[in-house]
Protein backbone atom coordinates (compact mmCIF):
# COMPACT_ATOMS: atom_id res chain seq x y z
CA UNK A 1 0.00 0.00 0.00
CA UNK A 2 3.13 2.57 0.70
CA UNK A 3 4.10 1.85 -2.60
CA UNK A 4 0.90 2.55 -4.28
CA UNK A 5 1.03 5.90 -2.44
CA UNK A 6 4.43 6.82 -3.61
CA UNK A 7 3.07 6.26 -6.66
CA UNK A 8 0.49 8.27 -6.37
CA UNK A 9 2.51 11.13 -4.96
CA UNK A 10 4.80 10.82 -7.91
CA UNK A 11 2.31 10.93 -10.51
CA UNK A 12 0.29 13.91 -8.80
CA UNK A 13 4.27 15.85 -9.01
CA UNK A 14 4.59 14.76 -12.87
CA UNK A 15 0.81 15.86 -13.61
CA UNK A 16 1.66 19.70 -11.76
CA UNK A 17 5.02 19.75 -13.81
CA UNK A 18 3.36 19.37 -17.08
CA UNK A 19 0.41 21.50 -16.31
CA UNK A 20 3.49 24.59 -15.25
CA UNK A 21 6.03 23.82 -18.08
CA UNK A 22 4.27 26.04 -20.43
CA UNK A 23 4.89 28.51 -19.15
CA UNK A 24 9.00 27.98 -19.07
CA UNK A 25 8.91 26.32 -22.04
CA UNK A 26 6.40 28.60 -24.17
CA UNK A 27 5.29 31.87 -22.12
CA UNK A 28 8.45 32.38 -20.86
CA UNK A 29 10.80 32.01 -23.45
CA UNK A 30 8.43 34.19 -25.61
CA UNK A 31 9.11 37.03 -22.72
CA UNK A 32 12.40 36.74 -22.60
CA UNK A 33 12.88 36.25 -26.05
CA UNK A 34 15.06 32.76 -25.63
CA UNK A 35 15.91 30.87 -29.13
CA UNK A 36 17.60 28.07 -29.72
CA UNK A 37 21.27 28.70 -29.91
CA UNK A 38 21.90 26.49 -32.69
CA UNK A 39 18.68 28.03 -34.09
CA UNK A 40 20.50 31.00 -33.76
CA UNK A 41 23.80 29.56 -34.91
CA UNK A 42 22.40 27.95 -38.45
CA UNK A 43 21.02 31.73 -39.32
CA UNK A 44 23.79 33.26 -38.69
CA UNK A 45 25.66 31.01 -40.71
CA UNK A 46 22.74 31.58 -43.93
CA UNK A 47 21.83 27.48 -42.95
CA UNK A 48 18.50 26.70 -43.73
CA UNK A 49 16.36 24.09 -41.92
CA UNK A 50 15.78 20.63 -43.61
CA UNK A 51 14.28 18.28 -42.02
CA UNK A 52 15.60 14.48 -43.01
CA UNK A 53 13.71 12.42 -40.80
CA UNK A 54 10.92 13.45 -38.68
CA UNK A 55 11.15 11.15 -36.29
CA UNK A 56 9.02 13.26 -33.50
CA UNK A 57 4.65 12.91 -33.71
CA UNK A 58 4.63 17.00 -32.33
CA UNK A 59 7.40 18.93 -34.44
CA UNK A 60 8.82 21.71 -31.42
CA UNK A 61 6.28 20.29 -28.73
CA UNK A 62 3.11 21.74 -30.94
CA UNK A 63 -0.23 19.86 -31.54
CA UNK A 64 -1.95 20.94 -35.44
CA UNK A 65 -4.42 23.07 -34.65
CA UNK A 66 -3.96 24.18 -31.12
CA UNK A 67 -2.66 27.02 -28.86
CA UNK A 68 0.75 26.56 -28.39
CA UNK A 69 0.77 26.07 -24.66
CA UNK A 70 -1.90 23.20 -25.03
CA UNK A 71 -0.54 21.58 -27.62
CA UNK A 72 2.87 21.81 -25.27
CA UNK A 73 1.01 19.94 -22.59
CA UNK A 74 -0.28 17.51 -25.10
CA UNK A 75 3.34 16.86 -26.12
CA UNK A 76 4.44 16.40 -22.78
CA UNK A 77 1.50 13.87 -21.40
CA UNK A 78 2.97 12.07 -24.88
CA UNK A 79 6.39 11.66 -23.81
CA UNK A 80 5.41 11.02 -19.95
CA UNK A 81 3.04 8.11 -21.35
CA UNK A 82 5.57 6.46 -23.33
CA UNK A 83 8.58 6.67 -21.01
CA UNK A 84 6.26 5.11 -18.33
CA UNK A 85 5.19 2.60 -20.80
CA UNK A 86 8.29 1.87 -21.47
CA UNK A 87 9.28 2.04 -17.91
CA UNK A 88 6.62 -0.41 -16.82
CA UNK A 89 7.05 -3.03 -19.47
CA UNK A 90 10.51 -3.86 -18.75
CA UNK A 91 9.65 -3.79 -15.05
CA UNK A 92 7.33 -6.52 -16.00
CA UNK A 93 9.43 -8.73 -18.34
CA UNK A 94 12.18 -8.50 -15.98
CA UNK A 95 9.63 -9.45 -12.87
CA UNK A 96 8.80 -12.31 -14.87
CA UNK A 97 12.13 -13.52 -15.54
CA UNK A 98 12.97 -13.51 -11.81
Amino acid sequence: MRILAERKKALIVILAMLLVSPFFGVIGSEIVGYHEPLDIAAEKLGLKEEIVVEWSPFSDYTVPGLPNTLGYIVAGFLGVGIILAIGLTTTRIVGRKS
